[in-house]
């Protein structure tokens, strides 16, 4: 399989940003770990994070037709961006939303996902497992 993992606002300071939360690994050590763990079930898996709502839009357009599956942390804009929704929706390529903290034990309003009815699952709370969950939920044939 090929897989595009999509990662939002703020997952490029992973490491750095908030380490009690969200642990003292680097986005590189995420990327590497996603890159090797496909790699070792024959698939690839190309990491693309943005800052930009737009630029993640535009991403999920570009990987239909190219990519098996997407993979995608939101970040914030989990919790309001219809846009996303809809480019998830638009598009011919399942998507599985991920997130590296307990989403459902922080503020209330991280609680509330508006991408996940575009996806075909979710998952918090796992850590950088939680990504390799996600491959491998479409790896077993589980679509």
């Amino acid at each position: 399989m090929n897989f595009l993992i999509i990662n939002g606002p703020n997952l490029n300071l992973l490491g750095k940003r908030e380490p009690g939360i969200y642990g003292n690994q680097s986005y590189e050590a995420l990327c590497e770990l996603i890159r090797g763990h496909a790699a070792a079930r024959g698939s690839t898996a190309r990491c693309f994070q943005s800052n930009h709502e737009g630029a993640i839009i535009d991403e999920i357009h570009a990987a239909d037709g190219v990519y098996d599956a997407i993979i995608i942390n939101p970040g914030a804009y989990t919790h309001y961006s219809y846009a996303i929704l809809d480019a998830l929706k638009a598009v011919d390529v399942p998507a599985y939303e991920v997130h590296i903290s307990r989403i459902d034990r922080r503020e209330s309003f991280r609680a509330v996902s508006v991408t996940a009815p575009a996806c075909v699952g979710q998952i918090y709370g796992h850590g950088f497992d939680g990504y390799l969950m996600a491959m491998d939920y479409f790896l077993e044939g589980s679509r």
